[in-house]
């Protein structure tokens, strides 16, 4: 390629406002796009190493506020006000209305069962008899093999490993917790370690790749609802039978109805997630406090789980399964982003359960809010109101 063509970029302060201006105008002359608002932003350019390769500066997206709702967590407890990025007009006023119906029936239980990040490395053999073998080799040395993978970091501590055989290859899937970091870069960064460890001191012939696949990172799969990827976690709510007639102008008998109707539709689709939108809450929350996007669709996977009480209320219930998140490293210490942080009292480290727990609750409010919208008739009024539907 000609150098005419190659991106500008400086071999000693590439993340300085000097370089990125470069570009800007580099890509004005090469385009015709014209990038002044791109390159306005409050930012500290020394903030950005890790983050960003060639930057030319930010894109704007609004952010608003939902809430308060009340959280009645092991990690997070009391009232919050939830910062949410989107450009869909009606998002933050549906959460909002959620949180309603959830504060006057006495606020949201939420639960982080268990959390683990995966690297799974696939190991091939002679044959499939070996490759047995192996496995059981690798149970027997578990105690070498954590300390070469957890000799390269001081938060990631191997759990287990899961194993499975195909044909001539042993697939291992490493479980690790992983502190307040989402912990993806960490656990591949451990694993590389321990399988160098079990090439050298296994007493057969192994070839490795780091990843075989398995680990689904940043890719649904099954695997995951079942072995949690990230956090587990639970919010739940009886909703009265009273508030959601008053509120919603939703009976909870029409809501279960409509939810086997839901259930049905979203097994015959296969669905990731049976409920109405858990993507556009865990997307927005994701923007706004730092998070790794492309982990939504890993984390808005999930089951909702509903059931009609002998006096009326209507019990509810968000699991999600491999919610991702972090309050430490990645995205989470840009300024806009650790804002947002702040408002949740979600800063650094011991925060991230706190934040899964934020997350999963503010899912369970945007699907109140939606399932009873569909069924009241103000989906599509709500849309007209706040100017989605323009056209």
């Amino acid at each position: 390629m000609s150098d005419d063509f190659r991106i500008p970029r400086s071999p000693d302060n590439d993340y300085s406002d000097e370089w990125a201006g470069k570009r800007r105008e580099f890509l004005k002359a090469k385009t015709g796009a014209d990038l002044t608002h791109t390159g306005q932003y409050s930012i500290g350019t020394d903030t950005l190493p890790g983050n960003i390769e060639n930057f030319i500066g930010v894109v704007q997206m609004p952010v608003g506020v939902a809430g308060p709702v009340q959280i009645n967590g092991e990690h997070a407890n009391g009232l919050f006000y939830v910062p949410l990025a989107t450009t869909e007009g009606t998002l933050v006023a549906s959460y909002s209305r959620g949180m309603r119906v959830i504060n006057e029936c006495g606020g949201v239980k939420t639960t982080v069962v268990e959390q683990f990040m995966q690297r799974a490395p696939a190991f091939i053999f002679s044959d499939a008899r070996e490759a047995r073998e192996f496995g059981q080799w690798v149970d027997d040395n578990m105690e070498g093999i954590a300390a070469a993978a957890e000799s390269t970091t001081s938060v990631g501590k191997l759990m287990h490993i899961h194993q499975w055989s195909v044909a001539r290859v042993r697939y291992l899937r490493f479980n690790y917790t992983t502190g307040d970091a989402a912990g993806q870069n960490m656990v591949g960064k451990a694993t590389l370690a321990a399988c160098e460890w079990i090439k050298a001191t296994y007493p057969g012939k192994c070839l490795y790749l780091l990843s075989g696949n398995m680990d689904t990172d940043k890719k649904h799969s099954h695997l995951n609802v079942l072995h949690s990827r990230g956090k587990r976690v639970i919010a739940e709510i009886v909703l009265k039978k009273e508030v959601l007639e008053r509120v919603m102008k939703v009976d909870t008998k029409t809501l279960a109805k409509a939810s086997v109707l839901a259930n049905t539709g979203a097994m015959m689709a296969g669905a990731a997630y049976n409920g109405p939108h858990s993507a556009n809450g865990i997307a927005s929350l994701f923007i706004a406090t730092g998070q790794d996007e492309a982990n939504v669709v890993e984390s808005h996977a999930g089951l909702l789980s509903h059931e009609l009480l002998d006096n009326g209320d209507f019990y509810m219930a968000v699991t999600l399964p491999s919610l991702i998140c972090a309050t430490y490293g990645g995205g989470t210490g840009l300024p806009t982003q650790r804002e947002c942080l702040e408002l949740l009292g979600c800063v650094g480290k011991g925060k991230a359960n706190k934040l899964a727990e934020i997350v999963a609750a503010t899912v369970l409010a945007g699907d109140i809010s939606l399932a009873c919208a569909v069924i009241a008739g103000h989906w599509v009024s709500s849309h007209d109101k706040y100017g989605r539907n323009r056209s």
